[in-house]
C-alpha cells in the first residue's frame, strides 16, 4: 500500500508539473499568435530583441539532453549492478546540471530585455527561471543520489 502511495503520489506530482510549464507555454503562444495592441500587434513586441535560438539555447539544449542520457545510463548501471558506472553517470549528469545552470545565469545577465519588458520577458523569466529552479533542486537530488550510492544503499 505504502508503494502505490508513492507511485500515485509521484504521477500526480508529475501531471502538476506538467500543468504548470503547459500553462506557461500557454501564454507564450496565445501572445505569439495574437500579439494585441498593447505591445505593438508584433511577436516579439515592438523594442524587444530576442534572444537566438541558435546560440546558447540550443547549446543548452544539447546539455540538457544529455544529462537525460548520462542519467539513463546511471540507472541502468544501478539496476545492473555496475557501482563504478553509475557512479561515473551520475557525476557526469551533476557536471552537466552545474554547466547548465552557469549558462542559464550567464544568459540572465546578458539578456537583451528584463521580466518587466512587456509580456515576452516575463513569460521568459518565469517560464525559464522556473524550470532552472526545478534543474537547481534535481541537481542536489542527484548529489545525494550519488553519495547514497557510494555508500551502498542501493542494491539492484
Amino acid at each position: 500500500a505504502v508503494q502505490q502511495g508513492l507511485r500515485m503520489g509521484m504521477i500526480l506530482f508529475i501531471v502538476s508539473e506538467i500543468m504548470f510549464f503547459f500553462a506557461f507555454f500557454w501564454a507564450f503562444f496565445t501572445s505569439s499568435f495574437s500579439p494585441v495592441f498593447n505591445i505593438g500587434g508584433v511577436w516579439p513586441p515592438a523594442g524587444i530583441e530576442a534572444i537566438s535560438p541558435w546560440g546558447l539555447p540550443l547549446l543548452n539544449t544539447i546539455i540538457l539532453l544529455s544529462s537525460g542520457a548520462s542519467v539513463t545510463w546511471a540507472h541502468h548501471a544501478i539496476v545492473g549492478g555496475f557501482k563504478k558506472d553509475a557512479l561515473l553517470g551520475l557525476v557526469i549528469t551533476i557536471i552537466f546540471a552545474v554547466i547548465f545552470t552557469g549558462l542559464q545565469g550567464f544568459e540572465y545577465v546578458n539578456a537583451p530585455f528584463a521580466m518587466s519588458d512587456s509580456v515576452y520577458g516575463s513569460v521568459f523569466f518565469m517560464a525559464t527561471g522556473f524550470h532552472g529552479f526545478h534543474v537547481i533542486i534535481g541537481t542536489i537530488f542527484l548529489f545525494v543520489c550519488a553519495f547514497r550510492l557510494y555508500l551502498d544503499h542501493f542494491s539492484r
